[in-house]
């Protein structure tokens, strides 16, 4: 690696099983978060855990990652399985298409989307079917 360049950050990608939409996982994120952090069980224990540190797990709804959760850290679970422990703040991207998969998957930093910042239009003033199509077209 060259000297100041930074190394890339690892992510996660998972689909967010039976969410239809963001706000159906902000309201399950919600109603299972405890003092800020939310747990997210899975089989294994990512292999390139060490290289996550201060990477996010991406969410995908109707395949397109929509969303992002800072991971905090990764535990043991019992039998063997490991707990990932998320920011419970969901964090807003711009939309970008993505295949389905199971569990998860790693994500390069440079393939990473963009949060939306506090300089984008506030989209909570557009009807939600706009903002849903413009989602869907990855427009925003």
């Amino acid at each position: 690696m060259r000297s100041g360049k930074r190394p890339v950050t690892l992510h996660l990608t998972k689909v967010a099983v039976g969410c239809s939409s963001l706000e159906i996982l902000q309201d399950r994120i919600a109603a299972n978060a405890v003092d800020g952090t939310a747990a997210i069980r899975t089989r294994y224990r990512p292999t390139r855990a060490a290289e996550m540190a201060g990477g996010s797990l991406y969410w995908i709804i109707a395949h397109r990652l929509v969303a992002r959760q800072a991971i905090l850290g990764f535990e043991e679970a019992e039998g063997g399985r490991c707990i990932i422990r998320v920011d419970a703040r969901l964090v807003p991207v711009r939309a970008r298409p993505k295949r389905a998969h199971q569990g998860w998957r790693y994500l390069d930093g440079k393939d990473a989307p963009e949060d939306f910042d506090s300089d984008d239009a506030d989209l909570s003033a557009m009807p939600k079917a706009m903002v849903d199509e413009l989602s869907a077209l990855a427009l925003i």
